[in-house]
């Protein structure tokens, strides 16, 4: 009776262990900045148009030299559409919004950014600094498309938002040093 519960239990262990989802084959985005690496996990599983955007941008070095534009402290910091000297950089169609997934705005997550209009997200993305729930999708309005979070690097992030701001007309919400980043690529996957 004994050896029968040892084997149950054991076998609830190793099918629980096996049922935890990995996210051993989800691709992963290194963001070299001036103040050092994000690492990001992306949900492509979740979010699949909004990965292969982004990753579109990535592979074609669109993100390299942008910088982060609006950062507020307590609410996220935004990157991936502007140049050093604040130009607009132009972008491929918007991509459609993916935020009734199930992914919620909480802290450390990466999600598009975009107009009024849902399907507006385009090229430029924001991490969130804290839970940001009431940008989530909901039965009375469209979200912000999650599609990631940081893995590594979250130290970067609160560094890049406690910068001081307000010195670029038109841009009050960016650090008044830009901050770029130097170069977005893919991580190999660990064989």
């Amino acid at each position: 009776m004994i050896k029968i519960a040892i084997h149950a239990i054991l076998s609830l262990f190793i099918y629980s262990l096996l049922a935890q989802p990995t996210f051993a084959d989800n691709p992963r985005v290194a963001l070299q900045t001036d103040f050092g690496t994000i690492e990001l996990l992306l949900y492509d599983d979740k979010a699949p148009a909004t990965v292969k955007n982004f990753l579109a941008y990535i592979d074609s070095g669109f993100y390299n030299g942008t910088i982060f534009h609006r950062v507020i402290p307590g609410f996220m910091i935004q990157g991936g559409g502007f140049s050093f000297d604040f130009q607009q950089k132009p972008t491929r169609e918007p991509v459609i919004n993916e935020s009734n997934k199930g992914l919620s705005n909480l802290r450390g997550t990466i999600a598009m950014a975009r107009t009024n209009d849902p399907n507006s997200a385009s090229a430029q993305f924001f991490i969130n600094l804290v839970d940001n729930k009431r940008l989530d999708h909901s039965e009375q309005k469209t979200g912000y498309t999650v599609f990631g979070k940081v893995l590594l690097g979250m130290n970067i992030v609160q560094q890049i938002a406690a910068e001081p701001r307000g010195k670029h007309p038109g841009f009050m919400d960016a650090p008044n040093t830009p901050i770029r980043i130097l170069s977005a690529q893919r991580k190999k996957k660990a064989n």
